[in-house]
């Protein structure tokens, strides 16, 4: 957020590596684990293709838990199964224990809807905007930031206004 991108790049990989190797000891469907590995390195501009597998390996896209569900639509994304991935994130739109706004955005990503995913995107990064409560106290828009580098290849990132949480 400071403008210190490489030491940040580092630190993301780093935890990206530490979600990875505690994945061993934690619970059942510690989903988050995938999930924030495939962000970090997302955010930190690199490609989470194994990060992805090893989701998908792990049985995400089958899961029952909308956070599972959410880690195998990353995951079909990162991969470029979009097809695939517009129908698990299908599973999470109108559901009220689980993020409409981020339902709506990787729907949209997986369905090249451009005009949807800029509404959507603009959504989440309301939501992060209301929030007092961050990962780490980090006040930063992980989520918008992953699903930007996500929707570049495809040609949907947005132009986004100016906001706290997000790095000029």
């Amino acid at each position: 957020m400071d403008g210190r991108h490489d030491e940040a790049n580092g630190w993301l990989r780093r935890a990206a590596e530490r979600y990875r190797e505690s994945w061993q000891d934690a619970p059942p469907d510690s989903w988050g684990r995938p999930i924030g590995a495939m962000k970090a390195l997302l955010v930190a501009g690199d490609d989470p293709v194994d990060e992805a597998h090893w989701a998908l390996d792990a049985g995400a896209a089958d899961a029952v838990s909308p956070i599972g569900r959410y880690a195998g639509t990353l995951a079909l994304l990162v991969v470029g199964r979009d097809t695939d991935a517009l129908l698990l994130a299908a599973t999470l739109q109108g559901r009220d224990d689980f993020p409409q706004d981020v339902a709506d955005a990787l729907a949209a990503l997986a369905a090249a809807d451009r005009a949807g995913y800029a509404v959507a995107t603009e959504a989440v990064l309301d939501s992060f905007e209301k929030r007092t409560e961050f990962l780490e106290d980090v006040a930063v828009a992980d989520t918008v930031l992953a699903l930007q580098r996500l929707a570049s290849p495809r040609d949907l990132a947005v132009d986004l206004r100016a906001s706290p949480r997000l790095p000029e």
